[in-house]
């Protein structure tokens, strides 16, 4: 029997049926749902509306209801719509006729609306620990290959040289701010709609705020229609993951065009890797490849619940439904893309060499050339323009910035419409302090700042990251 079917004859369509039915994916809410009723088991002790005997019944019946959960023994019905009505069916079958007052005083308004915040706040508790263990496998190869020295970029041109572990701990900071929205996501989840029934609250005395502490809640919704409408936090989750899934995909760019042969800046282990069915060569970082694709679907399944809520009234309306299949979908994709890209990350090996090689491409110190001559009271401006003018020289003679000559580099200061370049043009030390900051050590350790590649600085940062994660 429907817990709607009072009032209507005959049977629904199948047509009807097989469309409203949820019970394929709303399975995932099942723990959560009986959490949710042994509170209001509770709840409805203290108010009197169930007698001491009947509550113990009825939780005794959800914890078992809870084991057989837990252990794979529910056959879920779809001719029962869903999981709620499935778990009331299936405790009504071991408990008898006093299942029928588990739903005093509750909707599958608040039902539902409570048992999807819980889920949420142990997937995102989930998904935490996974971020975390993505952090400790980028601060772990900082740890064993950060003082290789990689071409930092801008347009996908060479721009200055940047340590390795200075550029994996850019992806550090990005996923612990992934955390705290992932966090804050979690506190203003964290407050239950049970009790607000239908849509204008329960008809009997209960006491919410004792029934939202037995669940773990920081308290209750303050107004009945919100909280059996409200899909703020979906919304706020699925942002969160879409943002953290854009992060990943941004490594995992980097990681596909790093371990192309040509670049060859890493090698991706052959455990995360796949070849192909018809070239014998090849061997792809596909793991990546897929956290790259798998970001439009979390991207889309955002768009698509802001899609799906934007036209809807108070209160609650069946279109919310649907707003399940992308909340489970993108947790799901997201944590399976932390984990794979942990592996992944951990386990790969750094071509130094290479790294250093293409480091100095590209004219990469030319900034700290002209940061030496400013220190020596140059306007950076002036700077700016004679090193440029060494860069045209170098790239006409097939030199580095660090191999051009005293000559050279004295003609370049001498022709400048500065006059304290002018000046510097006599100074005989001036060419070797250029050639030192146009090495690429020099460069780097000239970004002494908070912040900054500079080997002291990455060392500070590194450290601060490995006691924050206890590694």
């Amino acid at each position: 029997m429907k817990m709607w079917g009072g009032r209507f004859q005959g049977s629904s369509d199948e047509r009807m049926a097989e469309f409203t039915r949820s019970i394929d994916f709303d399975v995932e809410l099942a723990l959560d749902d009986i959490a949710g009723s042994i509170a209001h088991v509770h709840g409805l002790g203290r108010a009197g509306l169930l007698g001491p005997a009947d509550v113990e019944t009825l939780v005794r019946g959800l914890e078992d209801l809870r084991d057989d959960v837990e252990g794979g023994r529910i056959v879920w019905d779809p001719a029962l719509e869903d999981v709620h009505m499935n778990l009331e069916a299936a405790l009504g079958a071991r408990v008898g006729a006093v299942a029928g007052r588990l739903h005093t005083g509750r909707s599958r308004n608040d039902q539902v609306a409570t048992d999807v915040r819980l889920w949420l706040r142990r997937t995102l508790d989930r998904l935490d620990a996974a971020a975390v263990e993505m952090e400790r496998a980028l601060v772990g190869l900082a740890v064993r290959d950060g003082d290789a020295i990689l071409p930092g970029m801008t347009h996908i041109q060479p721009a200055q040289p940047v340590l390795f572990a200075h550029h994996l701990l850019a992806y550090v900071e990005m996923l612990e701010r992934d955390r705290g929205r992932m966090a804050d996501c979690r506190r203003r989840a964290n407050v239950s709609p049970l009790g607000s029934g239908a849509l204008a609250g329960a008809g009997y005395p209960l006491d919410r705020e004792a029934t939202a502490a037995e669940l773990g809640f920081a308290g209750v919704t303050a107004n009945s229609l919100d909280g059996v409408s409200d899909r703020d936090f979906a919304v706020e989750a699925l942002s969160a993951f879409s943002l953290c899934m854009v992060h990943l995909s941004r490594l995992a760019e980097e990681i596909t065009w790093w371990s192309n042969p040509r670049i060859g800046f890493v090698r991706a282990s052959d455990a995360f890797s796949t070849g192909s069915s018809m070239m014998p060569n090849k061997k792809n970082p596909d793991p990546a490849e897929l956290v790259r694709g798998k970001t439009a679907r979390v991207i889309g399944e955002l768009t698509g619940l802001l899609t799906l809520l934007k036209g809807l009234p108070l209160a609650y309306q069946k279109d919310m439904q649907d707003d399940k299949p992308p909340l489970f979908d993108a947790a799901a994709t997201l944590e399976a893309s932390l984990l794979v890209m942990s592996g992944m990350i951990a386990t790969l090996t750094v071509n130094r060499e290479a790294m250093r090689s293409a480091a100095g491409d590209g004219f990469t110190t030319a900034t700290s050339v002209a940061d030496a001559l400013v220190r020596r009271g140059l306007p950076f401006r002036a700077a700016h323009h004679i090193v440029g003018a060494l860069v045209a020289e170098a790239e006409r003679t097939g030199r580095g910035l660090d191999a051009l000559d005293d000559a050279t580099i004295a003609a370049a200061l001498g022709a400048s419409e500065d006059a304290a370049a002018v000046a510097l043009a006599g100074d005989g030390g001036i060419a070797a302090e250029m050639r030192a900051a146009a090495g690429l050590e020099g460069a780097m350790a000239g970004c002494d700042v908070v912040g900054g590649t500079a080997p002291r600085r990455v060392a500070a940062a590194l450290a601060a990251a490995r006691e924050r994660l206890g590694i």
